[in-house]
């Protein structure tokens, strides 16, 4: 049993590896992919580029729970092997895709299926059988997206050197030899008497937004950490394009430029954090990561040089230590048997900035790089993000010293960091 739980947990790291290996393989090819489909320049290709991130991200809001439903139903196993098979049939579709078209149906099939990562949470929490073995599996799962992160794009620009459709047919390989391996070796942990019949209403994507309006208290909160992820994506959505439009850099560079990223936000939240945060408290953790946020999509938006991108990666990263002191502020005005209700709600908020965050940055690069624009201004979509983190300051702000009145006993939360276990505000 220990032997077969050991397996079925390395099995769920090389998933979740997999997963985000696969679309930082891809990322680097898919620009010069889309213009090459669509017989366009890269920067107008920007916007095609941007529809596909949307289907995916509405495919996976809307699906994601309805997947999730049927994992309690069927079982995990049965989801985690669909979920692989459907990125293999995705990543074959857009390596042999004759047109744009077809990326765009290999993108709805992943949004279907990708529910890996929720499938594979709820797998890790059927195999823990204690709370120390539960917290060391679930590190597994930071430890596969930093890695991910870094080996992903690294690959896809060594493959790219082979051809624009390399790293598509290297993603394919991956996802189905995984796929085959799992379905040979990995056991169900989902008990048939632990299983619950699948229900539609539980299967609602707008269901977790709906806790929000039941603590109207953490309204404005919510509002900042949702303009911090739709800024974030004037940089997620839209790297590979300007930075081969501004600097015309090849795939490689824009997978070394990714692979930096991975290493420097790896950095951050695993080392960086834990040493800045106690020292500075939450709140004022809160300030700086977001006027470092806001540093460098203004440096990024300037930048007239290709090297200046990587010196200007460090502000941005760095404010990266904002995040865990948000989310640790939010938390403490709920109760502890609330917490997971309240982290689906803001994993909702996330996705839904993935859903609009690129057609609003992309259209805005695409617009500003073409003949109809009033001036010429290709980083315009990096000040719009840089609006967005400035906004997010002011309302944190706003919202936390008017608490802080109502509520003095929370300043110590705020500035020391709350936990669930804290007396929340009501």
């Amino acid at each position: 049993m220990h032997t077969s739980r050991k397996s079925a947990i390395g099995f769920i790291f090389v998933t979740l590896l997999i997963d985000v290996m696969g679309w930082g393989l891809i990322i680097p090819v898919m620009a010069d992919l889309i213009a090459q489909l669509k017989h366009i320049p890269v920067n107008e290709a920007s916007t095609y580029g941007a529809l596909l991130l949307s289907v995916f991200a509405i495919t996976q809001f809307l699906f994601a729970p309805v997947i999730g439903n049927l994992s309690d139903r069927y079982g995990r196993r049965p989801v985690l092997l669909f979920s692989l098979l459907g990125f293999g049939i995705d990543y074959i579709i857009l390596a042999l895709a004759p047109t744009y078209g077809w990326l765009f149906v290999g993108r709805v099939i992943a949004g279907i299926t990708g529910a890996s990562f929720t499938t594979a949470t709820a797998y890790i929490a059927d195999i823990s059988t204690d709370e120390t073995s539960r917290a060391k599996n679930f590190g597994l799962i930071g430890a596969a997206f930093g890695l991910g992160f870094v080996l992903g794009p690294a690959l896809g620009a060594l493959l790219a050197t082979w051809g624009i459709r390399a790293p598509f047919y290297a993603a394919a390989a991956l996802c189905l030899l995984n796929c085959l391996y799992g379905y040979f070796l990995l056991p169900e942990s989902l008990s048939k008497e632990n299983r619950r019949p699948f229900e539609w209403k539980r299967a609602n994507p707008f269901g977790s937004l709906q806790f929000l309006t039941k603590h109207p208290e953490i309204g404005g909160l919510a509002f900042g950490f949702f303009l911090i992820y739709l800024g974030g994506q004037s940089v997620q959505g839209n790297w590979n394009f300007f930075t081969i439009y501004r600097f015309n850099w090849t795939e490689k560079m824009v997978g070394i430029s990714l692979a930096v990223v991975g290493v420097l936000v790896g950095a951050v939240q695993a080392g960086l954090t834990r040493v800045v945060v106690p020292k500075l408290g939450n709140e004022k953790s809160i300030y700086v990561g977001l006027s470092l946020y806001t540093l460098g999509l203004i440096l990024f938006a300037f930048a007239t040089q290709g090297w200046m991108m990587f010196a200007f990666l460090v502000p941005y990263c760095l404010g990266g230590i904002c995040g865990p002191s948000l989310q640790s502020v939010i938390s403490v005005h709920v109760p502890a048997n609330q917490q997971g209700e309240l982290q689906g709600a803001l994993t909702s908020l996330m996705s839904l900035t993935t859903i609009i965050g690129p057609l609003i940055m992309n259209s805005t690069f695409t617009y500003f790089t073409t003949n109809k624009a009033p001036f010429h201004f290709p980083g315009i979509h990096f000040l719009i993000g840089a609006v967005c983190m400035l906004l997010s300051i002011v309302i944190i702000w706003k919202v936390l010293n008017r608490e802080k009145k109502v509520h003095p006993e929370l300043s110590e939360a705020f500035a020391h960091g709350g936990s669930q276990a804290d007396t929340p505000v009501h």
